[in-house]
Order: C-alpha cells, then structure tokens, then sequence
C-alpha cells in the first residue's frame, strides 16, 4: 500500500500507533559547505513537549523545518507518526501535515488578509464550506480568547494578539503535533506569559505532542514548572515545586545535541556549556 492510500484510510497519526511523534536518526545537514547539524537523534513521544534551548544560530529553526518536511536533511532519517518525511513525496507530506500545527517566527500573517482568513487559509484550500470555515475559526480564536477579532486585519492587532491568532492558525485542523519556532520572540515578558499559557494549555487540555523552539528559559522553566486548570481557565504552578514530567529538554550547541534529558538533569548537568548557558 502507498503512502497515499494509508493515508486516505485513516489519520496519519493512527497508520502506526505505537510509533513517537518525532523520531530523528542521525540527522546532519549543512548549506553552502558550512555544516549546520552533525548526527542529531532523538524522539519526541505522543503527548510529549519537547524544549529545544541553544544559541542564536544554532540551527533550531533549521530542525524544525526538517521535522516538517520543508527540507530535507543530506544524511540521516526523520519520522513523523512513523512515516519518514526525510523521504515522502510532496504531494504525501501535504496530506501529513494536516495533523501538524506549525507556529512561525514573528506569527507570519498574510497582511492583506483579514484574522478569519489567515486561521482559515488551510481549509480554504481543502474547500470546506465558508460557513465551517467562520464556525471552526471562531472556535480556535476562542481557544485564544480573540474571537472578537474576526474581521481585524494583522495591522490592527498588538504583537501578541498577532502570535495568539497564529496559534489559532496552527490548531485549526486539531493538529496530533505542534511546531512551535520562538513563539514569545521579540515579546515583552508580560506578553510571553500570555503565550506561554497557551501552549501548556493545549499541552495539558489537548495532550498535544509539540516541540517547542525558545532562547528565553525563563519561558521554558514556566512551562515545565506549571499545569493548567480548566476550572480556572488559568496557569498555575505545579504543587511542591514539581516539574510536569511529560516535558523534557534537548539543547543544541556548535551543530550538535549536547544534552537530551528532564529538567532536574537538565539544572544538575556538569557540562561547562550548559552551566554557562543556564547562569
């Protein structure tokens, strides 16, 4: 059976069931002949949040687009839900991607569209009725409490209004697997928080599998440091100082994954860069 016909049958997610989310196998890929990642492996698990921490240039943003299949790495394998985009055809990925929910660098909003038809622009291309459209992208502003915004254009929305209607954009097709690239980048931390608090929301409400691209640790110990509670509709701290345990680190540093593990190792690591990088 192809890809194509699997994919036809039943949800991406559901054609391999017990494989991870994200499975990476000693991936390298470089531009120009500047090596830019150097054998990287590792797995993100379903409903797992993988943190991925590292310098400026590092190459993170590099790593998500492989897991998206927008590029393709020059040795190694990737897996998503057990098929291997690394070597899918295009036409495979799209269909793919339906359950991925990608959250680009500074929100990347089409200007000239309205808040409705940016969360929507994916079902627009599969031809759902307009009436669905408005209906399913109410709802997903709604998860971001923006539903007013509806027919506001990018430009009359603050920063983090834009970066929320981004994430309504992601969820829109009720993604197994988030993609998250510097969500809180370039925002004041009052915003970030903001941001923060919907991605361990649809974390801890949705069990949504996601990795998550940062430079700020102060987002990335928020998220691990805290749960959400539907009951509140709020962000809390976890009790006794507990980190949540279905979210973990892995930290990139000249081309290489220099640390892959939980929060406590993570603080309690040896290694000069990492303590550097952690002060």
């Amino acid at each position: 059976m192809t890809v194509a016909e699997m994919l036809a049958e039943k949800p991406a997610n559901e054609v391999y069931p017990d494989a991870p989310a994200i499975r990476f196998e000693n991936v390298s890929i470089g531009f120009d002949g500047k090596s830019v990642l150097e054998d990287i492996s590792f797995e993100v698990k379903r409903g797992e949040t993988r943190i991925l921490l590292g310098p400026a240039g590092v190459g993170k943003s590099v790593l998500l687009k492989l897991a998206n299949g927008l590029i393709k790495p020059d040795s190694g394998k990737i897996f998503v839900f057990g098929f291997e985009v690394s070597a899918m055809r295009e036409q495979d990925l799209y269909k793919l991607r339906d359950i991925i929910g990608t959250v680009f660098q500074e929100g990347a909003l089409f200007d000239s569209l309205t808040v409705r038809d940016n969360v929507g622009y994916r079902l627009t291309d599969e031809h759902v009725p307009e009436a669905e459209i408005t209906e399913r992208v109410t709802e997903a502003l709604r998860f971001v409490e923006l539903e007013h915004t509806l027919d506001k254009l990018p430009s009359q929305l603050s920063g983090g209004m834009r970066r929320r209607v981004a994430i309504a954009r992601a969820i829109i097709t009720k993604p197994s697997l988030l993609l998250y690239d510097s969500p809180t980048g370039g925002l004041d931390p009052i915003t970030s928080t903001t941001i923060i608090e919907l991605v361990v929301k649809q974390r801890d409400v949705y069990k949504t599998s996601a990795l998550l691209v940062t430079h700020r640790l102060q987002d990335a110990f928020t998220m691990v440091s805290h749960q959400f509670n539907k009951e509140t509709n709020s962000m809390e701290p976890l009790p006794d100082h507990q980190n949540d345990p279905k979210t973990s680190f892995l930290v990139l540093h000249q081309c290489r994954l220099v640390f892959d593990g939980s929060t406590h190792d993570l603080v309690a690591s040896d290694d000069p860069f990492i303590k550097e990088y952690l002060s």
